[in-house]
């Protein structure tokens, strides 16, 4: 695979570009999560306080890129959206009320007339199953 194509799973030149710059952001979306992991890591063990400043303040850069990566997503996809309005910053349990945003967002569409293709779970109770 050529370099730079990593995040594509069809031939690029096959892709709309509005869904190529979809997949760069999910891309950057995974890398900047992977900084802010390795960050809480060599964050973790090490001693000295100033590098531990400098680390946490690189560290908060990543999880603004993250959330600015998250919100342009966010932004195009209106399910998602919905879905997430009714986890981020709630109380509670969150696989309950991620069950709960998932399902009243489909239902969402479906009252909307938005076509529900195949099964009208998004899999993310699938993903539930499968950690437990």
């Amino acid at each position: 695979m050529a370099v730079g194509t990593e995040q594509y799973h069809e031939p690029p030149s096959e892709l709309p570009a509005a869904t190529r710059t979809f997949a760069r952001l999910c891309t950057s979306l995974t890398e900047e999560a992977e900084a802010i992991g390795w960050y809480e890591q060599r964050l973790a063990i090490e001693p000295d306080r100033d590098a531990r400043a400098i680390m946490r303040d690189a560290q908060g850069e990543e999880f603004k890129h993250f959330s600015m990566d998250l919100e342009f997503l966010l932004r195009r996809t209106p399910l998602w959206r919905e879905i997430a309005e009714g986890i981020l910053f709630t109380e509670g349990d969150i696989v309950e009320h991620g069950e709960e945003a998932e399902e009243e967002a489909v239902e969402d569409e479906a009252s909307r007339g938005v076509p529900v293709t195949g099964s009208e779970s998004l899999g993310i109770g699938g993903l539930k199953e499968d950690s437990a």
